[in-house]
């Protein structure tokens, strides 16, 4: 079906070029405040025609294939009524159309923030300018504001506000992945982003500096390599940045289980000519559980600088410096993965959710250091440069533990201990040069971009102990659980498990491997509404591997293509769109031998690689009070790594995993103050080829981590902005999960989690010096269960109060 969409669009494509000539003219210009800084976020478009734009963060706006002609420039914002200007647009030429506001930065600044989209546009996404309905692949935002209104300082609580994905578990602090796990279409996804460069994270990351989430759909290794673009999707946090008027807020929040948690952000100039601003951002947070045990407290600060040179010229540095101590709930796995399961409902189970198998005690830091910067310089009207390094450092330091079963049959099961010790640091490097400019009547924006990423990891890590034998409902026991002999009693403090660990062989690696890649994209205006986009990755891994070892390093080449059809049938309101995307992963060589176990040899593999078709419709109507995208796509993921079914002593590449599904989210505002998001996705995700006597692939199973099939969310706000009630808002909505199968294998059985239905509520009262809100999430006290072959039961009922101070 979408091959052939692809070859009917193509035709379409090649007759249209033949027979389009028009000429058109542009608009474009700058808007400013009354007190001369850029305005932002303003909606710059033509008297009734079909062509607008958004200003950027500078104020600047462009308006493409004007017809030629006499027209209105008409500039529009929350704070003041339209302003409107004539101009003349003659073929070929650019008219220049410049408007001053009436507000100044302050008093924009503030309606804005308060009054705009919580779900911005976000025109960079692609690594180039592009419109929401211009790009041919789907994301999702979550802006500051959002945030704001639901009162959210967890990270990972930001993302119940994105249509198709939801965390299979929290944050555990361990080496190498420690972050929370999120299912996105069906794979796995992590917040690995920072500002479209990676951001590594063993822990949680702080809210505090977080201006927007993109959640960028689909397999994007083209532009993102490898490393970082898992097969779902990316999840991409972009951080907040400075500008050149002073305010700030200072603001403070209290809720259920003993969270306090202090924040600023403070914001000013620091030239007369507002050509250099720095920007402050930070946070204290202390909170404990709703189990009898486990804590996190953890101090953020995060500095911002910009520097202006000129028109051509600019410099940007950010830092992000995370501390932070935790005790976790360990993640219990009710499964051994190859017995049949002693319980195989959440009810048999009987899972007492306020314990927790830990204490205070058995402690975890997350240190994180990140730090970035940015040289932009126009190279001509129609080239820019942008060259960025990016350098980060995170630590696993601390206890981590889990819940296993090791001997199946009986009630009980293993709690094992580990002393984790790993740094990894990152370093990036790229540089892009975009184009904006016209190969006869025909507009390209290309992108030529180069990228080096270096990652060194260093472990000295205990052994694996089993300290102790539980049950569900908290019943402890020491002994051998194959024998039964008894055990030396090891407790839940940091002195017993070191003397469990004491005995066991330690971890020792130092790893490296870098990546160089070139990438190129290009968008084609084939007629103002027929775009496509055409884009090739060309990635050389190269591993050196442990520095003990000289003979596990390796290397592999891999070539990741994109393209992208869209069509506006309705030009600036409606697009339809299709896109080819591919992502890769890099296999490590194994060990393997001949079925007797003679022969000893390294095999080496390719690169594991997705493919994903995908077709659907974005709409932005009612002069962008109304947004929307559906989309349908398909996901097949060939040349994975599997055991060899005629051989146990060796593996083949040839797994398959085929995820298929759809999505819809909806951004309206169909009243003064008030606006509603929601969105649905339906994934059905099977493996399609593996070893029948796999528990990871079992073909026509679920693998998973793949979350519930059914997903929904909702939220709406009201804001008062007259009458005795002005400033004040409410804000109310929610999110439902279907049946998860957390199991699903012919010999263990099948695990399901219930569905679930969570309601969360919020009033706040906005003034222009000071906020106050309350928030109730959870409001129905709904015992809720996520799981990755795991069981983690999430937050009971749950408040939080807010009061900001801002200047």
């Amino acid at each position: 079906m979408l091959q052939r969409l692809f070859l009917l669009i193509i035709t379409i494509l090649s007759v249209t070029t033949t027979v389009y000539a028009q000429n058109t003219g542009t608009v474009k210009g700058v808007i400013t405040t009354s007190d001369g800084n850029p305005a932002a976020f303003v909606t710059v478009r033509i008297q009734n025609g079909k062509w607008g734009d958004i200003s950027n963060d500078r104020g600047e706006y462009t308006i493409k294939n004007v017809k030629p002609g006499q027209w209105t420039v008409i500039v529009t914002n929350v704070a003041s009524n339209a302003q409107e200007k004539a101009v003349t647009v003659v073929a070929g030429q650019t008219a220049k159309v410049d408007v001053e506001l009436p507000e100044n930065a302050a008093q924009l600044r503030e309606i804005t923030i308060s009054s705009r989209n919580v779900n911005r546009e976000n025109k960079t996404v692609a690594k180039m300018p592009l419109e929401k309905l211009e790009n041919p692949q789907v994301y999702s935002t979550v802006s500051s504001e959002l945030l704001q209104q639901q009162i959210i300082s967890n990270y990972d609580e930001a993302l119940r506000n994105v249509p198709g994905i939801t965390r299979t578990w929290e944050s555990t602090g361990r080496a190498g992945d420690g972050g929370a796990y999120f299912a996105l279409r069906g794979f796995d996804a992590q917040p690995s982003l920072y500002n479209g460069l990676p951001g590594i994270t063993s822990g949680n990351p702080d809210p505090a500096d977080i201006e927007q989430i993109e959640v960028i759909k689909g397999p994007s290794g083209t532009l993102f390599g490898g490393s970082f673009a898992n097969y779902g999707g990316i999840i991409n946090t972009i951080t907040k940045k400075p500008y050149y008027t002073f305010g700030g807020e200072v603001a403070y929040n209290v809720g259920s289980f003993d969270l306090n948690r202090l924040t600023i952000d403070i914001n000013t100039p620091l030239s007369k000519k507002k050509k250099i601003a720095f920007r402050l951002n930070g946070a204290l947070h202390t909170e404990h559980t709703f189990q009898d045990a486990g804590f996190k407290k953890s101090f953020f600060i995060a500095p911002s600088l910009s520097y202006e040179v000129n028109n051509r010229l600019s410099f940007s540095v950010m830092a992000e410096i995370l501390q932070e101590k935790r005790a976790v709930a360990p993640i219990f796995f009710q499964s051994n993965r190859a017995a049949p399961l002693d319980f195989k409902t959440v009810a048999a189970l009987n899972l007492n959710n306020q314990l927790s198998f830990t204490s205070n005690d058995l402690t975890i830091k997350n240190p994180r250091f990140n730090l970035q910067a940015q040289m932009l310089y126009k190279l001509s009207s129609q080239w820019n440069s942008q060259t960025v390094v990016s350098a980060g450092r995170v630590k696993s330091d601390g206890v981590y533990t889990y819940i296993w079963d090791d001997v199946p049959g009986d009630k009980w099961f293993q709690q094992y201990f580990h002393y984790v010790n790993q740094q990894t640091n990152s370093l990036d490097i790229q540089q892009n040069f975009n184009g904006d400019f016209k190969i006869g009547q025909l507009r390209n924006r290309l992108l030529l971009g180069l990228d080096y990423y270096h990652r060194h990891v260093v472990e000295n890590s205990s052994g694996w102990g089993v300290g102790r034998n539980v049950t569900p409902q908290g019943e402890i026991g020491y002994f051998n659980p194959e024998t039964g002999a008894p055990l030396p009693p090891v407790y839940l403090t940091m002195a017993s498990v070191n003397q469990l660990l004491a005995p066991l062989d330690n971890t020792k690696t130092d790893i490296s491997n870098s990546s160089y890649s070139a990438y190129v994209s290009d968008v084609l205006n084939i007629t103002p509404a027929l775009m496509a986009m055409v884009s090739l990755r060309a990635d050389y891994f190269d591993s050196k591997g442990d520095k003990s070892d000289p003979d596990d390093d390796y290397h592999q080449f891999a070539v990741s293509p994109k393209f992208g059809l869209v069509y506006q049938p309705i030009l600036n309101k409606i697009s339809l769109f299709a896109n080819y995307m591919n992502s890769f992963i890099n296999v490590a060589p194994q060990q393997v031998s001949d079925a007797d176990g003679s022969n000893t040899r390294v095999k080496s593999f390719k690169p594991e690689h997705a493919n994903q078709f995908e077709y659907g419709v974005k709409s932005i109507l009612f002069n962008g009070k109304f947004t929307g995208t559906a989309s349908v796509y398909d996901i097949k993921v060939s040349d994975r790594v599997m055991p060899d079914p005629a051989n146990q002593h060796s593996v083949t590449q040839g797994g398959k995993v085929g995820s298929k599904g759809f999505e819809i989210e909806l951004n309206t505002s169909p009243a003064a103050g008030l606006n509603i998001i929601a969105g649905y996705s339906y994934n059905d995700t099977k493996i399609i080829s593996g070893d029948k006597d796999d528990f990871y692939g079992q073909p026509g199973r679920n693998p998973g981590g793949q979350g519930p099939q059914h997903l929904v969310n909702l939220w709406a706000t009201y804001k008062f902005s007259y009458g005795i009630l002005k400033n004040f808002g409410i804000g109310a909505g929610g999110n439902y999960a279907g049946v998860y199968k957390v199991i699903d294998n012919s010999v263990t059985g099948v695990f399901l989690l219930p569905s679930y239905t969570l309601l969360n509520g919020s009033i706040f009262y906005n003034a222009k010096k000071f906020r106050i809100s309350f928030a109730v999430n959870n409001i129905t006290n709904e015992v809720y269960y996520t799981g990755y072959w795991s069981i983690n039961p999430q937050q009971p009922r749950n408040i939080v109060a807010g009061f900001a101070w801002k200047f």
